[in-house]
């Protein structure tokens, strides 16, 4: 008996084979090899600069916000605290806005961006940043970062005059955004999973754009967590701890997340849309309007005060600090406060958006953490299933970003156990969202007469 003849591996159809010959080709070629190591060599300078952004803006916000109550008698902020704080962020914002070029960076409305980084923009990126954040922008940094990133990126290849070609300053652009925003949520593969979506690219074309960007970051992580540690500075992380740890999941955790993620990824898509409105307002008139919007934040963090007792920092911030108090102590936070907490963050986060600089991610972590645990108590679902829920829904329909959304939510919580509930929570957000009516988009904004910066724009 013959034995059967060994059946040939399928040949790769000629569209695959075509993709991976010129992958190939263009590892081999010198120019990106140029790239991958000026990339490694962009993410020291990169992560240094990045270090120091995000060490300035924590201790002027710890000054503000702590220090300077503190030396006039107060433990915390009075609830009036955040008014002239954002009228001054206000007025700071729209000059860079009218006056500087690249308008302050990106709207955050608009969602991130990736490419069209500017070296020209980075001082009005810097200052716009300087004066939101730490003066109660219910923003984060990470929009900030990329842009910083990426055009500090191209001014070093300005300062060795390397050719500029629109590839290379496609490349440079995405490592040094990988570089600046590495460090921020505590791992480098965010990074990298996180530019992956923004950009949209696929097949060869991510890899070529994805290998810079994660050497880079790779090695941008690296000089971030040792400065830090050699110098012991601060400058905020994104992380969470729970007293106890993760329930098994049950049948309750897993309804309840999906019921819980179509809810908060309505609401969540409400609140951006809610963002765009206004950035269409601030659009007609960008000082004035700017000024505006920010004191009306200012109005929502006091409010909250009046109402609660609480400190406006929980609503007047970036969510980070909040947040990992709420996972520290959730059972601190009463159902009202939780509700006001909601009610006026989101609020002070839509005005925030369309009229301010920052980035979209920490503070709607936050809000879906909190709607998480205000919902906890439903039968059969728990406080740490409830806020991996929360915060991977928020972050899925405000970013409309899955995957990074779960890898972000993952990492912060820094445990496998909730997985399942973080993927159905995205995904149902993700869906949710998508199939809601829009609002307001980019184009028609631009049509306004306000085109934003940046280049790609998701969410």
């Amino acid at each position: 008996m013959t034995p059967p003849k060994a059946r040939p591996a399928p040949d790769r159809g000629p569209a695959d084979s075509v993709e991976a010959d010129r992958l190939r080709e263009l590892l081999r070629t010198p120019a990106y090899r140029k790239v991958l190591v000026f990339s490694a060599l962009i993410g020291i300078p990169i992560s240094l600069a990045a270090f120091w952004f995000l060490v300035g803006l924590h201790e002027l916000e710890h000054v503000l916000w702590a220090d300077v109550p503190k030396s006039l008698g107060w433990d915390t902020p009075p609830a009036w605290w955040p008014l002239p704080l954002l009228s001054v962020a206000g007025v700071l914002v729209g000059l860079v806005v009218t006056r500087l070029p690249g308008s302050g960076g990106h709207v955050p409305a608009y969602g991130l961006h990736a490419g069209a980084a500017s070296a020209a923009a980075l001082p009005g990126v810097i200052v716009a940043a300087a004066a939101s954040l730490p003066f109660g922008a219910a923003l984060g940094p990470e929009a900030p970062l990329i842009a910083l990133g990426g055009g500090l990126a191209l001014l070093f290849r300005r300062l060795v005059r390397a050719p500029a070609t629109p590839q290379s300053t496609a490349l440079l652009g995405a490592a040094g955004a990988a570089a600046g925003i590495a460090a921020i949520f505590g791992n480098p593969l965010i990074a990298a999973v996180l530019l992956i979506e923004v950009a949209g690219v696929g097949g060869p074309q991510l890899f070529v754009v994805m290998l810079p960007a994660l050497l880079s970051s790779g090695v941008g992580a690296v000089v971030f967590t040792g400065f830090g540690r050699w110098t012991g500075l601060e400058t905020g992380s994104l992380s969470v701890h729970f007293p106890t740890s993760p329930p098994r999941l049950d049948t309750g955790d897993v309804v309840w997340s999906v019921v819980l993620a179509a809810g908060i990824g309505a609401l969540v898509h409400l609140v951006i849309i809610g963002g765009r409105l206004t950035a269409a307002f601030v659009a007609d008139s960008p000082f004035v309007r700017t000024v505006i919007c920010a004191v009306a934040a200012g109005g929502c963090a006091a409010l909250y005060t009046v109402v609660t007792g609480r400190t406006p920092v929980e609503v007047a911030s970036s969510g980070q600090a909040s947040l990992a108090e709420l996972a520290a102590d959730p059972h601190a936070w009463s159902v009202g406060a939780l509700l006001a907490v909601l009610l006026c963050k989101s609020a002070a986060y839509a005005l925030c958006l369309g009229s301010l600089r920052g980035g979209l991610v920490f503070p709607v972590l936050f809000l879906g953490a909190a709607a998480g645990v205000l919902l906890a108590p439903l039968p059969g679902l728990g406080v740490i299933p409830g806020a991996a829920a929360g915060m991977a829904a928020a972050a899925a329909a405000a970013l409309r970003l899955p995957v990074s959304s779960v890898a972000l939510v993952v990492l912060v919580l820094g445990n496998s156990e909730t997985i399942p509930v973080v993927i159905l929570a995205a995904v149902t957000a993700f869906v949710t969202a998508e199939l809601l009516p829009p609002g307001p988009s980019a184009t028609s904004r631009r049509r306004r007469g306000r085109e934003p910066e940046g280049g790609i724009v998701r969410a």
